[in-house]
């Protein structure tokens, strides 16, 4: 189909300018474009054949717009082309442009948020993500928008960028919630994010999401206090990093930091805290609707990155004892 469109161009050309008019019109749609660096042009929704040209010769990706105007309509493509932000290479030819713009081939632009950061953290990325415009007038709910690559356009706001994170965040968690896991001690969705949150801010290890998840699930169940260092971090921090330091807080939390008055203190205050205090992703939510079922009750840092797991508190305190040791010894 292509190469009829193709052999009809071609055969219009040269009804249209004769002969010899026609091989100089093969030979311009297939040669070098005026094009002298690379070049970024947005073709608007609605802008129809004839804007296109105008916005292609403007930015010097063309200099025969009847051309490109003739060529689109002979072969049929003055519908396939699509709106978006291309960007275009010195010497383009006059036929790769239409391909280009028949292929819907936009230039990807992107941002990428992380697991786990707060929707401050979401904020300043925005804040310096080139080609985004506008201003956030708040900060987003904490735990409302879905870590992942989201793709834009140049001009795009960043209330929009929000909007996008956001329902992305909802589908997923309306899906994942529907398929939860009968037994968990987790009554809406929200909750189902807090917790989340809280498990991934609690390890970078994959493989550990989902019995952290059940370990914490089952001081639910019990009614103890979930004694989550996150929790106490964010109460201090309120989701901000803070200068002077590595990480939100800057310092190695105390134990004076554990007697914080706030409802985020979950060694105060038995079960949730009242909301997220990071944004999980698509993985903790997972691990939080589908735990592991086992008997764990405490946990701590291994030295290795991963956490060893213990059922009771001498066994706990034990464990205690040996990262302690660890950490002087790095300290040393």
């Amino acid at each position: 189909m292509k190469f009829l469109h193709a052999l009809a161009f071609l055969m219009c050309m040269a009804i249209l300018v004769g002969g010899g008019g026609g091989a100089w019109g093969i030979w311009t749609w297939q040669a070098n474009g005026p094009l002298t660096a690379d070049t970024m042009v947005t073709i608007e929704h609605g802008s129809g054949v004839g804007g296109i040209a105008r916005a292609l010769t403007e930015a010097h990706v063309i200099d025969h717009p009847w051309l490109f105007r003739v060529g689109v309509r002979v072969t049929g493509q003055q519908a396939a082309l699509k709106a978006g932000e291309y960007k275009f290479s010195p010497g383009v030819s006059l036929g790769s442009v239409v391909a280009k713009l028949a292929r819907g081939d936009v230039f990807r632009r992107v941002f990428t948020v992380a697991e786990g950061l707060t929707s401050w953290q979401v904020q300043e990325i925005l804040d310096h993500t080139e080609g985004l415009t506008g201003e956030l007038k708040e900060t987003p709910p904490e735990g409302s928008l879905l870590p992942q690559t989201y793709q834009y356009m140049a001009g795009d706001t960043k209330q929009t960028a929000v909007l996008d994170m956001q329902k992305a965040m909802n589908d997923t968690l309306d899906l994942l919630w529907s398929g939860r896991d009968a037994d968990i001690p987790i009554s809406t969705p929200q909750e189902a994010v807090t917790l989340a949150s809280i498990v991934e801010k609690e390890t970078g290890v994959a493989t550990e999401r989902a019995r952290i998840a059940g370990l914490f699930e089952n001081r639910l169940k019990a009614g103890v206090a979930l004694q989550s260092d996150p929790t106490v971090i964010y109460a201090l921090t309120k989701g901000h990093i803070q200068t002077g330091g590595m990480g939100p807080l800057g310092r190695r939390l105390l134990a004076k930091d554990l007697e914080i008055d706030s409802p985020y203190n979950t060694y105060k205050n038995p079960g949730l805290p009242p909301g997220p205090i990071a944004n999980p992703g698509k993985d903790a939510l997972v691990a939080v609707l589908h735990p592991e079922h086992n008997d764990y009750m405490y946990f701590v840092a291994d030295g290795t990155g991963g956490h060893v797991f213990a059922k009771t508190l001498e066994e706990h305190n034990e464990n205690v004892a040996k990262w302690r040791k660890i950490r002087r010894d790095a300290e040393r």
